[in-house]
């Protein structure tokens, strides 16, 4: 049996990254992590290739070749996964569909010859069994939420490792909040599910045992969901291990605000390697925080919060959000003000959608507010449901955040605050190699000569090195991330 695994394409956007990839002349952030894990639960025996469209074409050639597609996607890669279907049947070769979007949302596609939805380790093995006698149904579907300490290495032989900025390991799936515009607790559960210490060991030891040297993210929703095991098996682990080889990688993750709650915990991650982690911050008003059930970053000093997680050695990113029905007219304000003052330099802010089978989708469907389908991508400027604040005020307010926060001078004063909150702890992780190198010169180039910017640069550049030389390289690296953040931001807020 012949296997493509195809990855399709995404839009340009600013979890792309894409602006600041050439800065390290790397075609996308991270591989695709779920069909690589499919792909070492296929049997051994089957011929596997894979096309990650963000990183190379896709050709009739590679369609022609296999006797199935195997495609997985996230919503905001809908239009590619559409245009991939009807090639392959244009070429006569049968599509076996699965991941997010079509766990969500399968209804909308034509042309897909096997739904395998959920999670591969529950519904992959019957439609492989079905195959195998030749009856293998249209949709395999199933609500049970697998041990997942049986879960595979991924087949990291099917990639080139150079095209890409960092990899990927997943150590948990499910999340222990109920957030109403998150769709995690439907793809993935409440409860918490973990890797093992010596599963997660051996994925680590995957990557070090094929060349990697450089960014691991863990792309968990909320890596903190089981903190006891966290602290009293897993951490301690990739400590001893990152000692043994010589800490080979910087990690990164995401997880929620009560991080902070825990100093212990912050330690033990510093120790093992993490540098950022990815916080949903969403909004300062407090009766929003309250709308969306956002239980565990009420009642909290948000900006006080971080700057304890930026005091500890961790780079805080945020999530944030306008939109609610509880958004006052200064919300965009506070918005500002928020993010300027937390030195959160790699602030994400999007406008409020809702997910299919969400509950805030059940809620504005029940008020008869839903328009049309999410794009999957909240900073692109549109909405999927009728706003309480009115429409023009809403979307001009959301591209005013967005054309001051990227601003050079307030990026650049963002990078400043942070740079006087972060205390790094020890050796920072990862290496130095030759593309940081490039990438050091190149922004020089780009943003030391070229961008408008230029000015605030060579500012950070020279108090940096002089002041804080161990932070410079922190500093160059979240500059370059403005240059792509503003490069993406005035393509949606230019008419």
């Amino acid at each position: 049996m012949k296997i493509l695994f195809v990855y399709p394409q995404y839009p340009d956007t600013f979890w792309s990254f894409k602006h600041a990839l050439k800065f390290v002349s790397k075609k996308a952030a991270f591989p695709p992590l779920g069909l690589l894990t499919v792909a070492a639960m296929l049997p051994e025996q089957w011929e596997k290739k894979l096309v990650d469209m963000n990183v190379t074409r896709l050709t009739d050639t590679d369609i022609r070749w296999a006797d199935y597609v195997f495609i997985s996607a996230m919503v905001v890669q809908r239009d590619s996964v559409k245009e991939v279907i009807a090639w392959c049947q244009e070429l006569g070769t049968k599509v076996v569909a699965g991941g997010p979007l079509f766990t969500t949302g399968y209804e909308e596609f034509d042309g897909v010859d096997h739904f395998v939805l959920g999670e591969a380790e529950v519904t992959l093995h019957p439609f492989l069994e079905d195959l195998k006698r030749g009856c293998a149904r249209h949709i395999y579907v199933s609500n049970e939420r697998p041990d997942i300490i049986k879960t595979p290495v991924p087949l990291w032989s099917l990639i080139n490792m150079k095209s890409y900025s960092s990899m990927n390991i997943q150590y948990s799936r499910g999340c222990p909040f109920n957030c109403e515009f998150c769709d995690i607790i439907i793809l993935n559960g409440h409860k918490p599910r973990t890797k093992d210490k010596a599963q997660l060991i051996r994925e680590l030891e995957a990557l070090y045992q094929q060349g990697w040297r450089g960014g691991v993210f863990i792309v968990d929703d909320n890596f903190i969901g089981n903190k006891r095991k966290l602290k009293q098996e897993t951490l301690p682990a990739i400590i001893e291990w990152r000692k043994r080889k010589k800490r080979p990688f910087a990690l990164s993750t995401e997880a929620s605000i009560n991080l902070v709650d825990d100093e212990e915990l912050m330690r033990l991650m510093v120790d093992a390697g993490f540098g950022t982690v990815f916080i949903g911050i969403e909004t300062p008003n407090e009766e929003s925080l309250a709308e969306c059930a956002k239980s565990q970053n009420q009642n909290r000093d948000l900006v006080a919060s971080v700057k304890k997680i930026q005091n500890h050695g961790l780079e805080v990113q945020g999530g944030f959000i306008v939109g609610f029905d509880s958004d006052p007219p200064s919300i965009f304000k506070k918005q500002i003000d928020f993010i300027q003052k937390s030195g959160i330099v790699t602030a994400m802010v999007g406008l409020l959608n809702a997910p299919l089978g969400t509950r805030l989708y059940r809620r504005l469907k029940q008020e008869n507010r839903l328009v049309k389908a999410f794009t999957g991508n909240n900073t692109d400027c549109s909405l999927n449901f009728i706003p309480k604040m009115n429409y023009e005020t809403l979307i001009n307010g959301y591209k005013h955040i967005l054309e001051t926060i990227y601003s050079p001078n307030y990026h650049y004063e963002r990078i400043k605050t942070f740079l006087e909150e972060y205390k790094p702890q020890g050796k920072i992780a990862g290496k130095m190699q030759i593309q940081h190198i490039k990438a050091f010169f190149r922004s020089i180039w780009f943003l030391g000569i070229r961008d408008k910017g230029r000015r605030h640069y060579w500012k950070l550049f020279i108090s940096t090195l002089l002041n804080s030389p161990r932070k410079f390289s922190v500093a160059i690296g979240l500059a370059v991330y403005g240059y792509h953040f503003r490069k993406i931001a005035e393509n949606y807020t230019e008419g």
